[in-house]
């Protein structure tokens, strides 16, 4: 298995001998409004060209349709018959932008050897819930591979905690940059981060998301930081920088 970081949730992951691109975001830097007042996004250029990034991927997987996870850079360069997995409920809007091959998550599906099943997760908790709208995270598996928990824009909550225990993940991928919204966390800090390694022994912690929006509040030292206070074994800890690709096959 290998992991790009590409930038804030934009992964490129070679899995099962299959390459698969999640939430992509292509916008320039400095392109898009700021959500805090602190600075336009991204805050950070793309590490690489959109045609390297592109390049090999045979799906991709759009988690939900916030900007900073499918944007319109990304709905024109992404080539219109990949093949798509969505959330349920956005597979019409995805199909409005011209893409003709696009299949909501509803249960678990097995592509290429590849099983994807959809995850549960939460942006935020309370009230903020309703403004931030739905999300998934999802598992995968295939044989040779380490298993993955890719938990996506959730926060730490039950359903969360029950999947990290009743999956039993290798790699766990967090988005660890404390986003707020109206004051309210949308996404895991670097306390709750912390946390899922404690519930998840077993794993390596890929700690994504980070240092790419102005409504963050957590960046990858303060991260590093917290997990060293912790005591948290630094090779359980991976904080890729964007643009870098970790190895991850047992």
């Amino acid at each position: 298995m290998q992991l790009e970081l590409i930038r804030n949730a934009t992964l490129k992951i070679t899995y099962g001998g299959r390459v698969l691109l999640i939430d992509p975001y292509f916008a320039p830097r400095h392109s898009l409004p700021s959500f805090t007042g602190r600075s336009a996004n991204p805050m950070t250029e793309l590490p690489r060209s959109i045609d390297d990034i592109l390049q090999s991927v045979e799906l991709v997987i759009v988690s939900h349709l916030h900007t900073d996870h499918f944007d319109a850079v990304a709905k024109e360069r992404v080539p219109k018959a990949l093949p798509i997995f969505c959330q349920p409920g956005d597979e019409g809007r995805i199909r409005d932008e011209g893409f003709t091959n696009v299949t909501p998550l509803t249960q678990s599906i097995t592509w290429q050897g590849v099983t994807i099943t959809p995850r549960q997760g939460s942006h935020g908790v309370g009230p903020v819930v309703e403004k931030m709208g739905p999300v998934i995270g999802l598992t995968l598996e295939a044989v040779g591979e380490p298993t993955v928990y890719w938990a996506g824009d959730t926060v730490l909550y039950p359903p969360v905690i029950e999947t990290i225990s009743e999956f039993s993940p290798d790699i766990i991928v967090t988005h660890s940059c404390g986003a707020r919204w109206d004051g309210d966390l949308i996404v895991m800090d670097d306390k709750q981060t912390l946390e899922v390694s404690r519930l998840a022994p077993q794993a390596t912690i890929v700690a994504t998301h980070m240092e790419a929006l102005d409504h963050a509040t957590i960046t990858r030292q303060d991260l590093r930081q917290t997990a060293e206070a912790g005591g948290l074994d630094p090779s359980r800890l991976l904080i890729p920088a964007d643009g870098e690709t970790l190895n991850l096959g047992w």
